[in-house]
């Protein structure tokens, strides 16, 4: 949950990261479309911002099988995922949620309910998606139904396309990033931002916990890219001497 306008602390210099103007309309919203090619396998992802907080809403899908998945499906998603769905010919497969705050997972109920997608979130969040709290939130949240849990060393499956589970605490309890391996791809959450971390400030916080997954983050092997929950792309390159220092002292730099 973004609280007055943000996930994000700056990491640097221990203050809250200033609005960059990434705030958008979903009309006004960014889309972007990327094709990978490891190992003779082919991973699609489309972005899209939407909602009041401007979360990142990923798309992906094995452009084989066509089967697809959704990462952080905030209000207002299932228009355009519908679209994308239909003109593509790809099944959603999986609505997945990195953490269980209101602007990641404000759709996934009408979503699942329209293209027959199960739900995925860690089983420390899973109260957050049923019983949802909207502080902060310009609508009604309504409540949705994790059928897959999402556990540290698990996978996410769709046609050849493989994702590791990491659980990120220190957001939320339950929050995890997703790690496509071959690809080279982090799905962060609100775990890890360009130049920021997730506020440990909010209900299911923790200072300690961030510390120690921006710490574990820090440990991934180059090259790897960013794609966080809000805000633009990075790589863990980019932001290595800062989690590195992190993992050195135990604490966060704030």
């Amino acid at each position: 949950m973004d609280g007055h306008g943000h996930d994000l602390w700056h990491a640097r210099v221990g203050r809250r990261a200033p609005h960059r103007g990434h705030r958008q309309q979903d009309d006004q919203a960014d889309l972007r479309l990327h094709a990978r090619e490891a190992g003779g396998l082919t991973l699609e992802r489309l972005l899209r911002v939407v909602g009041p907080l401007a979360t990142n809403l990923h798309l992906l899908a094995d452009e084989r099988s066509g089967e697809a998945i959704a990462i952080d499906t905030a209000i207002p998603s299932l228009p355009w995922l519908t679209d994308e769905l239909a003109a593509r010919s790809w099944t959603l497969k999986l609505i997945v949620s990195t953490h269980g705050h209101w602007d990641h997972i404000g759709d996934n109920a009408r979503v699942a309910q329209h293209t027959g997608a199960q739900i995925a979130a860690h089983p420390l969040d899973r109260d957050r998606l049923i019983n949802p709290s909207g502080i902060w939130a310009p609508f009604e949240i309504p409540p949705s139904v994790p059928a897959v849990d999402l556990a540290e060393g698990g996978e996410v499956l769709f046609g050849s396309i493989r994702l590791e589970v990491l659980h990120t605490p220190g957001h939320t309890e339950g929050s995890v990033c997703l790690l496509a391996r071959d690809e080279g791809l982090l799905f962060s959450g609100a775990t890890l931002f360009a130049g920021s971390f997730g506020r440990v400030d909010l209900p299911g916080g923790s200072p300690e916990a961030m510390a120690e997954s921006l710490a574990r983050l820090s440990r991934l092997a180059d090259p790897i890219s960013v794609l966080p929950g809000h805000g633009p792309e990075t790589t863990i390159g980019r932001e290595r001497a800062w989690l590195e220092l992190v993992a050195r002292e135990g604490r966060l730099p704030i």
